[in-house]
């Protein structure tokens, strides 16, 4: 583990560290790809792709196979059963991180070294260093920062398995940090029941609502279930506060014990004060009010993370929006160099020094619509990548994994010195599709980002979304779940019809070429827009939660594939709309 002294080394030469990295940036992949082989070309997994002993660069390219999850599993599965994890990569294991799985559809067991982890923790200092540099006097004050726990699992070689937050989370440098610069006591975190955490996480952040200077989660779709929580639990949290007592349905014994130190005696001023917040009719910019010290929100928020963006900026009343890095179970990739960027325009600076990366070129059609890699498409190294082309990131790590796809589509959109920037695009295969067309989270996303502002003049919110092929019926049809609020309340607003089937038409008006020629010539049916109730995809992360996702790593689905899921959509649904029958494809010629 990296001691006290190399910790205030990287923040104290933060700024230079970046510059030495990015200007570094293909002499640093050359020597990690070196350092990977160097080390793991005996493994049983890489030595038969080098026979003749020769574990260079140009025979890594030529003889190992670029792969998936599923190829790397029968090895992972070897290990988790007992036998030795050199059989994948030369340094001991540590642990598995195990993934959310809403994603990707799968859950994963990614193996994890010391030196993986301490990669890891290298790239969040940094990340830390360039946001802080945007806003004055960050170390003032402390992050209501919500993390959330998963009950680890053992496999039956008794390795332990967890989200990579809950194996962080119990780490020496998080818990010796922890006090100093956040708000929830790690006894909060560590409650396995949500719930509970919830609650005393954010009445800690009340409690000290004068010292939060930032409000942060790894991913949006926390913050948004945590807004939730707070218009459902904002007069309990205000009991608690003036009477200070405890509710009595706290009962882990780490979120009494801990809050036993914090809510310590009555409060009614301070009571009174939320009260008067909480009670307004409408709830924009109610966090800058909570919490008036606050600078920034940050959280992931591209990506199908995108969705969220209009409700924590209708909360936040302007509060800046930062989506700090990027970052996957199988590697850190990039950082956000730029924090102040809006949301739509963030870009990711690749970091040399925590994985091999090459890319996959993807091509476009016509219509911006992702399409299949192709197989004579060689991947490019990170020096090589182009400006404005499209690419799905390959990975390679120490701890075993070797050309891996990740399955992200990323569009290269400039430099910083010699490293590139990336914009997340969408999750490759991640699509929508009745006949020959397919249409992509990315497709989708602008579509609903076009029909929504039909809405915006009612003050009509859209909070979540998701979608799935309806192949029951021929021919079948896409259909959209859109939950909606009233911007001044939680109220189901009035559904005008013509304006819902305007909304529908607009979607299927943005989709590309194929799709319009198909729907006009009968191939697929009407788009239909089902509106859920205010809730309703919190039960849909619910279930996926009690499926074994983790809260904190919860990434929504832009397109159903469980029936189950579906199903607690449709059991939620209020109103069902199509687009006209007699809808014009008046792009059609445009495509």
């Amino acid at each position: 583990m990296a001691g006290e002294i190399e910790i205030k080394e990287i923040y104290e030469n933060g700024m230079k560290i970046l510059e030495d990295l990015t200007n570094n940036a293909h002499e640093l992949q050359e020597q990690m790809l070196e350092e990977i082989l160097r080390r793991n070309a005996g493994t049983e997994y890489l030595s038969r792709f080098f026979p003749s002993g020769q574990a260079d660069k140009l025979n890594f390219k030529t003889n190992v196979p670029i792969v998936t999850y599923e190829d790397t599993k029968p090895y992972i599965d070897r290990i988790a059963n007992g036998e030795t994890s050199s059989i994948l990569f030369a340094d001991p294991i540590i642990q598995f991180i195990r993934s959310s799985g809403t994603s990707g559809g799968q859950q994963k067991l990614i193996p994890i070294t010391a030196e993986s982890f301490e990669k890891g923790k290298y790239h969040l200092f940094l990340v830390d260093i360039v946001t802080k540099k945007c806003f004055s006097g960050p170390d003032e004050g402390k992050s209501l920062s919500l993390y959330f726990s998963k009950p680890e699992i053992e496999t039956p070689s008794g390795i332990v398995a967890s989200p990579y937050l809950t194996f962080y989370s119990k780490t020496d440098i998080f818990q010796s940090n922890l006090a100093k610069f956040c708000t929830s006591p790690i006894e909060t975190i560590l409650c396995l029941d949500n719930k509970q955490s919830m609650f005393c996480q954010l009445l800690t952040g009340l409690l000290q609502r004068d010292e939060v200077v930032q409000l942060s989660s790894i991913f949006a779709s926390v913050l948004a279930r945590a807004t939730k929580f707070l218009e459902d639990y904002w007069r309990e949290l205000c009991c608690n506060i003036r009477t200070g007592y405890l509710s009595d349905w706290i009962i882990d014994p780490g979120c009494k014990n801990a809050m036993s130190l914090i809510l310590t005696g009555p409060n009614p001023e301070l009571a009174d004060l939320i009260q008067q917040i909480c009670e307004d009719k409408s709830w924009e910019g109610v966090i800058k009010k909570l919490w008036p010290k606050i600078k920034y929100i940050s959280s992931i928020c591209t990506g199908s993370m995108s969705q969220y963006i209009s409700l924590l900026e209708f909360y936040g009343g302007g509060i800046p929006l930062v989506s700090p890095s990027y970052v996957s179970s199988e590697a850190c990739f990039g950082i956000n160099l730029q924090p102040l960027s809006k949301p739509f325009d963030v870009s990711y600076t690749f970091l040399p020094n925590t994985a091999y990366f090459e890319f996959l070129p993807v091509n476009k059609d016509g219509g911006g619509k992702a399409q299949e890699t192709r197989t004579m498409d060689k991947p490019v190294d990170l020096a090589n990548v182009k400006l404005g082309q499209y690419y799905e990131v390959v990975v390679t790590t120490l701890a075993g994994l070797y050309r891996y796809r990740v399955g992200d589509v990323l569009k290269v959109t400039g430099f910083y010195n010699k490293s590139p920037q990336f914009q997340f695009v969408e999750r490759q295969n991640v699509v929508l599709s009745i006949d020959t067309e397919k249409t992509t989270e990315e497709d989708l996303s602008k579509a609903i980002t076009n029909a929504k502002l039909i809405l915006e003049p009612f003050g009509i919110m859209l909070t979540a979304y998701s979608s799935y092929s309806d192949t029951s019926s021929i021919p079948g049809r896409y259909v959209l779940f859109w939950e909606l609020k009233m911007k001044g309340s939680n109220d189901l607003p009035k559904l005008d019809a013509k304006i819902m089937e305007e909304c529908c038409c607009i979607v299927e008006e943005s989709f590309g070429f194929t799709y319009k020629a198909l729907r006009k010539g009968g191939a697929i049916s009407a788009l239909e827009l089902r509106v859920v109730k205010h809730g309703s995809f919190d039960e849909l992360m619910d279930f996926y939660i009690s499926k074994g996702a983790s809260i904190t790593q919860y990434k929504p689905p832009c397109c159903l594939k469980s029936e189950d899921a579906i199903k607690i959509l449709n059991s939620a649904m209020v109103g069902k709309f199509f687009s006209p029958k007699t809808m014009f494809l008046s792009a059609l010629s445009e495509g």
